[in-house]
């Protein structure tokens, strides 16, 4: 009898994986977490019960200087380091870097205490006018207010009570009074300032051609110079004089406003000082520029036989050059000069002619431009 073979029979049977105890390290990171959260807020609310003006001692105690708490002196840290005392350093530098960082901060500083001055200029000013019995009564025509450029005092006109005699710049007596009561104010301080003249935008008979509103206003914001300077105003605070005509008129909707007939007095902060001082250099860089330009149209000869630095004449016929051969060059001659038309040249006689050479007369007299007359109208 045959023995049956049945296999080999093999059971396979997962084995169950049960995750590793990992331990409570999470719950100690999660205890400092939340005890440094409860340490914030508990100094934030101390810090709201202290009084303001103990802050300052605080603030001072954390930004003591490592170094100059062991060796003492200086407990203020002003520099811009993140590190107390990393700035300037203890180690000696060889190459050490421009301390631009430094001198702006010192000029942010003076600009701010020179816009302290002009505002404390203004309540000056302000309490001057009420209690100065001459400002008083002009109360109404003097408006002072702080611009980006400084303190700007302007002198308003009124229809019944005008600062200068009509169309001219003749300072009445009240207008005399006003500037010479601000002028030892405004030259307490040590800034510049600058005088414009406005006007309204009403027209001389001749137009812009001659004596306008341009002129006029100079001369009136002039007039105000010499009015202060009189007043006690140190001249060389004077920057410039502006002439501005109607072109800024206080009241834009009425350009013929009595109010827009002013004179404006700007005391200039550091920085619009700065920048007119700028605007000058500008300008002489400009004239060397033109300076090198001329040099560069007119340059001088070469040293070839020729006087070095001298120029050669147009009107030369031959220039002979040293050791060499001369080179014949055609003389330049004058373009003859013609002359206009007489103005009573009957049609068809406005021929130009040519005039004589110099050195010869002639008998014709000049004609005179047509329409020309001292008297304008």
């Amino acid at each position: 009898m045959a023995k049956h073979d049945t296999g080999r029979v093999v059971v396979r049977r997962k084995r169950a994986y049960g995750e590793s105890h990992h331990g409570g390290s999470w719950k100690i990171a999660y205890a400092d977490f939340m005890t440094a959260m409860m340490a914030f807020f508990l100094v934030m609310w101390l810090l709201l019960l202290i009084p303001k003006k103990d802050l300052q001692s605080i603030a001072e105690y954390f930004r003591m200087p490592l170094m100059t708490a062991i060796t003492g002196g200086e407990k203020m840290d002003n520099t811009r380091s993140k590190i107390p005392g990393g700035d300037p350093s203890v180690i000696p530098n060889p190459n050490p870097l421009p301390s631009s960082s430094l001198d702006s901060d010192a000029e942010a500083r003076a600009d701010q205490a020179d816009q302290e001055n002009l505002e404390n200029l203004k309540e000056q000013l302000d309490n001057l006018i009420e209690h100065n019995p001459v400002l008083r009564q002009f109360r109404p025509q003097l408006l002072l207010d702080m611009t980006p450029d400084g303190l700007r005092i302007q002198i308003l006109d009124q229809q019944n009570r005008p600062m200068f005699a009509t169309g001219s710049a003749v300072v009445q007596s009240y207008m005399r009074d006003i500037l010479r009561e601000l002028a030892p104010l405004i030259s307490e301080l040590p800034n510049s300032i600058t005088i414009s003249g406005h006007t309204d935008a009403m027209r001389y008979a001749t137009g812009d051609r001659n004596y306008s509103n341009w002129e006029l206003s100079a001369d009136r914001a002039n007039a105000a110079r010499r009015e202060l300077v009189a007043g006690g105003l140190i001249e060389n605070k004077i920057k410039r004089i502006l002439g501005l005509g109607d072109t800024v008129d206080l009241i834009q909707d009425d350009p013929m406003a009595a109010v827009n007939r002013r004179i404006s007095i700007l005391v200039l902060n550091r920085r619009a000082e700065r920048r007119i001082d700028e605007q000058n250099a500008a300008g002489q860089e400009g004239m060397k520029i033109r300076e090198r330009l001329e040099q560069l149209r007119n340059p001088a000869s070469d040293s070839r036989g020729g006087e070095s630095g001298s120029t050669p004449s147009p009107q030369t016929g031959s220039v002979p050059a040293s050791g060499a051969g001369s080179v014949d060059t055609p003389a330049i001659q004058p373009a003859p000069a013609v002359s206009a038309p007489d103005a009573g040249a009957a049609p068809g006689q406005g021929a130009p002619t040519v005039s004589p050479p110099a050195g010869q007369s002639t008998d014709a007299p000049a004609a005179s431009p047509a329409g020309a007359s001292g008297n304008q109208g």
